[in-house]
């Protein structure tokens, strides 16, 4: 009798998930309804601005929200991406005339260093009080401290981005990759895309004139490069499954090298990313769709779109029609750009959620489910900037 029962509950259990699935998804989908005709760049851009202002004002400290949680408001900050909105801040500065984001990205780059640990390291996750270093999401720092001591010349980031630096040196391995430091939170056999960090390494170094330091970011494109397979796919990078990656891990990996190549005049490089961005171009559809996992074969594995992911893969498109001269990639950067914007939830009752960019969409698909994250938003913003007619001056920061 007793296993009669325990048998029944269980097939209730089991028959009630879908239905309490669906009833989740049409309740949090109405959350974030973008409802509007408005393709206008200037105005996503300045709602996704005043969001990623209030995403820093939503906490005790000066970092930035790792997000917001449909209907529960804001989450924690987040050291990693805090890192890199700094550039994007002082990109917003020049671009709105507006020095409060000066301001607000140089108490990004001040508490990053109160933060940071005892060995150089950045925290890996969100803030807390036991934190673990983690690799890309020193590199990813590095990015801010180095716009920042650029733009003020100030010692304090100086300081925490030379011996970020160094940390990240002492933990790579003689090919050039990163197999341990790696955050607790990422897999760390795939974590190709750790080449973005190399190029936070690289940006440092030029700040500082630390030659040493570019070679190391140097050596790890090497690895990177060497790993790509004919058609442009990388292998090993990704967060959750290395045979079918992110868009989002992709596109990270196309930006560290054509960052690194760019800073060291290594044409090689940037021709690698400019493979993968012509065979994403390809899977891209005709609304700007893409899909948000990709396999071997550059065919994608999912029904859903990664808009992170998106929005990064159209700077890249951006940044390579800069360097190429083919305005088919400037064509395809608008067409992700239109795509996004049509996602982009610009009138929302809730401040939490106006203006932040939602992880996929439908917004129910696995990245970010439920959630507006601020490096969307982040990567957003500067989607459009680039391709804003007087950006030319705002590629040295967001490319």
């Amino acid at each position: 009798m007793l296993d009669l029962t325990h048998k029944t509950k269980t097939l209730v259990r089991l028959l009630r998930a879908p239905l309490e699935e669906t009833q989740e998804r049409i309740r949090k989908g109405a959350l974030y309804q973008p409802r509007h005709n408005n393709f206008e760049p200037q105005t996503h851009i300045r709602e996704a601005a005043e969001w990623l202002v209030r995403a820093q004002d939503a906490g005790a400290d000066r970092g930035v929200s790792y997000g917001a949680d449909f209907g529960n408001g804001f989450l924690p900050s987040y050291p990693e991406t805090t890192g890199y909105i700094i550039p994007t801040f002082l990109a917003l500065c020049r671009y709105l005339k507006r020095d409060e984001f000066r301001s607000r990205a140089v108490e990004m780059g001040e508490w990053e260093s109160a933060v940071q640990l005892e060995s150089g390291a950045v925290m890996g996750g969100m803030y807390n009080r036991q934190p673990t270093p983690a690799i890309f999401n020193t590199g990813m720092v590095l990015l801010g401290w180095s716009a920042l001591y650029d733009e003020t010349g100030c010692e304090l980031f100086r300081c925490s981005g030379a011996r970020a630096a160094r940390w990240l040196m002492e933990m790579q391995d003689e090919d050039g990759t990163w197999r341990r430091g790696n955050s607790q939170f990422a897999r760390a056999e795939s974590t190709l895309y750790n080449v973005k960090a190399a190029w936070g390494l690289a940006r440092m170094g030029r700040s500082l004139g630390q030659c040493e330091y570019l070679q190391a970011a140097v050596r790890n494109a090497e690895f990177t490069v060497s790993q790509q397979h004919p058609n442009g796919w990388f292998p090993d990078c990704c967060l959750t499954n290395p045979h079918r990656p992110l868009l989002h891990t992709i596109a990270y990996t196309m930006q560290g090298l054509i960052g690194i190549g760019t800073l060291s005049k290594r044409r090689e490089f940037i021709d690698a990313a400019e493979k993968t961005a012509r065979s994403l171009a390809g899977v891209m559809h005709p609304d700007g769709f893409i899909p948000g996992a990709i396999e071997s074969n550059f065919r994608g594995t999912v029904n859903w779109a990664c808009l992170t992911g998106t929005a990064q893969t159209s700077i890249v498109w951006s940044a390579l029609e800069k360097l190429t001269g083919d305005a088919a990639f400037g064509q395809a950067a608008e067409r992700a750009n239109r795509y996004l914007m049509a996602r982009h939830d610009i009138a929302n009752a809730d401040p939490a959620l106006r203006g932040g960019v939602a992880g996929s969409w439908p917004v129910s698909a696995e990245y970010g489910r439920y959630k507006v994250l601020n490096w969307a938003t982040k990567f957003l913003v500067d989607a459009l900037l680039l391709r804003e007619p007087n950006a030319a001056d705002l590629f040295c920061l967001l490319t």
